[in-house]
């Protein structure tokens, strides 16, 4: 597919219709007027989410299976952007939805690890699949032969050929002798970032700007974020800490994360990165509560830099990826949403807790 004005117009436009489809604030406002989980779902079969919803029986929807159905979409969003976009920006895309993948890929090892203290009457499958992304046949892990396994390292063994097989190999030594998934974890989220990153930076002009700019605002909350809570709940030394994280980003850079693992203030460091965050030392004051705070203060920013992408020119693919990212972000607001009314939360407990704001 061609590039500039002509490889954009078809995809500038249906993408830009999506955009329009995603929930207003009013919307939410009214979502999250519902009095529970019944109300809610059936106040969502009147949005753009009616169709993933509607095949299913009142019996069968539950938070769980609402959360999973709701996922459908995302997925579909993705499948059209992917099919859509530009020949030399789909390798770019296709890694940014592998996120979901390597997600699907953490929680099948931690099932296994914990499938001991599940109810024997059910099957392990059954239970681990109503928690998976729904990719269906573009996943590349086989995530029920891995989880009727059993066992970790015969799960690991089916990995090979796939897309993860040479950073699991690396890590899998350390899986053995720690007896822990985190080591693996690590290296899991770092190759996904390095190759993520790696795609953006090998577009060119308009895309190249825009698509560092926004991977690169989502990379740096992911990795601000590593640094201070491997710093604080996990009290890592400052070589773990920089082996542990990723030495490039769009405003976070290496010597940022340099700081913080040498002892730095955090909150100094976070006010230099962003001005328009306010009074940043009061998320370590307790930083149970703190740290939830200033991810969502991250996730902000970033929702800000893709609203931005649709203003001015089009012909880049800064608006679909904003609109993917924008798309996540809305099905995490739902979740809140159906979780918050599934344990009776109060509008005070959740609603904070929303990307889009809705007053109290």
């Amino acid at each position: 597919m061609a590039s500039g004005v002509s490889g954009y117009a078809a995809i500038s436009t249906r993408v830009r219709a999506m955009y329009a489809d995603l929930l207003s604030p009013q919307d939410m406002v009214k979502l999250s007027d519902a009095p529970d989980v019944a109300s809610l779902i059936a106040a969502l079969k009147s949005t753009p989410y009616g169709k993933y919803l509607a095949g299913l029986k009142d019996n069968e929807l539950t938070p769980r299976r609402a959360i999973l159905q709701i996922k459908h979409k995302l997925a579909d969003s993705y499948s059209s952007v992917v099919q859509q976009a530009p020949e030399q920006t789909r390798p770019l895309i296709r890694q940014l939805y592998r996120y979901f993948e390597l997600g699907n890929l953490k929680a099948v090892l931690r099932s296994i690890q914990t499938v001991s203290a599940w109810n024997a009457d059910t099957p392990a499958w059954d239970r681990v699949r109503e928690v998976l992304f729904p990719f269906g046949v573009y996943t590349s892990i086989p995530a029920q032969a891995m989880v009727e396994t059993g066992n970790v390292a015969s799960a690991i063994d089916l990995l090979r050929g796939t897309p993860y097989e040479a950073t699991i190999s690396f890590a899998a030594r350390r899986v053995s002798a720690e007896q822990s998934l985190f080591p693996l974890e690590v290296a899991l989220d770092l190759e996904y970032w390095r190759k993520l990153w790696a795609e953006a930076r090998k577009l060119a002009g308009k895309d190249r700007e825009m698509a560092v700019k926004i991977i690169g605002s989502l990379l740096d909350m992911n990795n601000l974020m590593w640094v201070i809570r491997y710093k604080i709940y996990h009290k890592l030394s400052e070589e773990e800490l920089i082996n542990y994280t990723l030495p490039f980003g769009y405003r976070v850079r290496d010597e940022d994360v340099r700081a913080i693992a040498a002892g730095s203030d955090i909150a100094a460091v976070i006010s230099r990165i962003y001005p328009n965050i306010t009074n940043a030392s009061s998320f370590f004051e307790d930083p149970q509560s703190g740290l939830p705070k200033l991810e969502h203060a991250l996730k902000l920013q970033v929702m800000k830099q893709c609203n931005a992408a649709f203003v001015g020119d089009p012909f880049h693919i800064g608006i679909p990826l904003a609109y993917l990212m924008l798309s996540d972000f809305e099905v995490q607001d739902l979740i809140i949403l159906i979780e918050s009314k599934y344990f009776n939360l109060t509008n005070a407990e959740y609603r904070p807790l929303l990307l889009k704001t809705i007053p109290l």
